[in-house]
């Protein structure tokens, strides 16, 4: 697969999902701590959420990186735009930015 095209199918998971997260493993079966603190929170708020497991293709884990210019994983998304990546969803989850931000794109009831 280019990059071209992995770039698209990662812009299309985007567009297509209210919530997506780009995490390594599953919401289930995490393969890092990270993205299980992110998956972990996303479900405690009960927002349901698209995972994307960049483990399973090495292109798309190149490929997000590129995509959103953001070097690390896991990677959060909300109504097309980049949230951030663990700590920065841990911050706004503290904060209660996270469940605002949820609330406003009326992804939580108010």
């Amino acid at each position: 697969m280019s990059e071209r095209e992995v770039l698209e199918r990662i812009g299309a998971a985007v567009s297509e999902n209210d919530v997506v997260l780009f995490m390594k493993g599953t919401p289930q079966f995490p393969q890092c701590g990270f993205s299980a603190l992110v998956a972990k929170t996303l479900s405690q708020l009960g927002v349901p959420f698209a995972p994307v497991n960049v483990l399973e293709d090495e292109a798309l884990r190149q490929g997000i990186k590129t995509y959103s210019n953001w070097p690390t994983i896991p990677q959060l998304y909300v109504k097309g735009e980049f949230v951030g990546g663990c700590d920065i969803v841990r911050e706004m989850y503290q904060s209660g930015e996270l469940e605002q931000l949820l609330k406003d794109g009326d992804l939580l009831p108010v």
